[in-house]
């Protein structure tokens, strides 16, 4: 035998060993038995295709971050003793503060009293309240956002985050490296030069797997002073102000919040930083309530929490409606839990309610959300699709006591593999202007009844249910 074959050989079986290697992994730690499932069968059947995506995407924990937490401990002991402070005032019936209280149980937190919030239905709406709390920061000012682009908006962000740093503010900043992949350097070195203190989420690479992409941080995060607080489904760049000329209008939703659950969502903030740079954040965990504010929870979700954080807020918001729910998500690629809530709530009489975009960002998520629609539909699940411009709001809306609005899209990625926060506000004056927003919404809508069988685009019909194989991973 000669040397070049030798050594082909030995690639051959270290491949295979890699690939036999990898299944294991895939069967003791995969999160669902249709990812187990997925991953053995590709690394069996194309080993040499399969391992390398492997190493890139075939895991589910995040191990290190979770004893990242453990140096986190004096801060949730603050964070809980100031929660006792202004406990929840819902006087909710038994099952539905049950339900809250798994809410909770999953946040690890205590829904609090006293939040003004304030809806905010678009990109140009959003970011004027933004860069004006901004401009009034008097303290510091943290921001995270998965997308930030070196475009209009983006500089208009630098603009006022680096006068801010200028004029002694902190300003810290954290985006993902996957999701701002395009973000020049310069662009971040402008920032530093102004004292903005400036980090990717993955800056620092602590995980065991250093080649892993799948653990996106896909929060969007802004707060100023300790006091208010943003979240929703905008990041930084010209086409959440509606400026693409293919996506046209872009239909989002965001919630300012004032108030106690503040130090929530900053909390979501600061061990990202420490994941991130490894230092502690010095802030102020005490915002003052509102007089008549609503209660709210923050509730953050991740490749690190101990159950399945982002499925299990889904289950249990469909599971607690008995007159409505209403969910409005860019993509539709749900795990079989979800599907079967969706379709229980549905046959109890519920009426239950999907809006999905029309127009497309993401091809591949897309085309597989039509591999779905006819499962949930004949449970008596009803579909719309927005069709005035491009629809990626994140909102949840059950019966008339509870909305939440957040980063979670209907998608496994986001469910298990991302990080993400919502708001969850209980209130009745809340949920009447939620729904009054989804009943705008879907008046630009088109209902969808169309079978994938009947379908008028061809390679919809034949390419979606293929798409759906990689549900797993979208």
């Amino acid at each position: 035998m000669s040397d070049t074959s030798f050594v082909v050989l030995l690639g051959v079986v270290a491949v295979q060993i890699a690939a036999a290697l990898f299944a294991y992994r895939a069967i003791r730690f995969a999160r669902t038995p249709q990812g187990a499932v997925g991953w053995v069968v590709f690394l069996f059947a194309a080993p040499h295709l399969a391992v390398p995506i492997f190493l890139f995407l075939g895991h589910s924990r995040l191990e290190g971050y979770v004893s990242m937490r453990r140096g986190m401990r004096e801060t949730v002991a603050r964070v809980t003793t100031m929660q006792a402070n202004p406990p929840a005032t819902f006087d909710l019936p038994v099952e539905q503060m049950q339900r809250m209280r798994a809410f909770e149980t999953l946040a690890g937190q205590r829904t609090l009293a006293g939040n003004g919030t304030a809806l905010l239905r678009d990109g140009p709406m959003a970011f004027a309240a933004i860069f004006a709390a901004i401009e009034a920061a008097r303290a510091y000012v943290l921001v995270q956002f998965y997308t930030i682009r070196d475009d209009d908006l983006g500089r208009e962000l630098a603009v006022r985050l680096s006068d801010r740093a200028r004029a002694g503010v902190r300003v810290h900043v954290i985006y993902d490296g996957i999701g701002s992949v395009g973000l020049p350097a310069a662009f971040v070195d402008d920032l530093r030069a102004a004292g903005v203190r400036v980090t990717n989420f993955h800056a620092k690479k602590r995980s065991r797997n250093r080649f892993q992409v799948n653990f996106r941080n896909h929060r969007k995060i802004v707060v100023v002073d300790g006091q208010t607080g943003f979240v929703g489904g905008l990041n930084v760049g010209d086409e959440y102000m509606g400026r693409s000329p293919r996506l046209g209008h872009w239909r989002d939703t965001h919630l300012r919040i004032d108030g106690p659950a503040v130090a929530q969502l900053q909390y979501a903030f600061a061990e990202d930083w420490l994941w991130a740079t490894g230092e502690p954040l010095d802030l102020h965990w005490l915002p003052l309530p509102r007089p008549d504010g609503r209660d709210v929870l923050i509730l953050p979700t991740g490749p690190a929490d101990t159950l399945e954080t982002g499925s299990l807020y889904f289950c249990n918001a469909i599971g607690a409606a008995r007159e409505r729910v209403w969910i409005a998500s860019p993509y539709f690629v749900p795990d079989v839990d979800i599907v079967n809530a969706l379709k229980l709530a549905a046959l109890r009489g519920v009426d239950v309610r999907l809006l999905v975009p029309e127009r497309r960002d993401h091809w591949l998520v897309w085309l597989a959300a039509f591999s779905y629609f006819d499962d949930v539909r004949a449970a008596g699940v009803k579909v719309f699709r927005y069709a005035d411009g491009f629809m990626h709001s994140k909102v949840v809306l059950v019966d008339d006591w509870f909305a939440s609005v957040g980063t979670i899209n209907l998608d496994n990625r986001s469910c298990r593999l991302n990080f993400e926060v919502t708001a969850i506000v209980v209130d009745g004056g809340f949920a009447q202007e939620v729904a009054a927003m989804l009943t705008a919404d879907q008046a630009q809508s088109v209902a969808y009844e169309t079978p994938l069988a009947a379908h008028p685009r061809r390679y919809i019909r034949y390419a979606a249910p293929f798409a759906r194989l990689f549900a797993p991973i979208l």
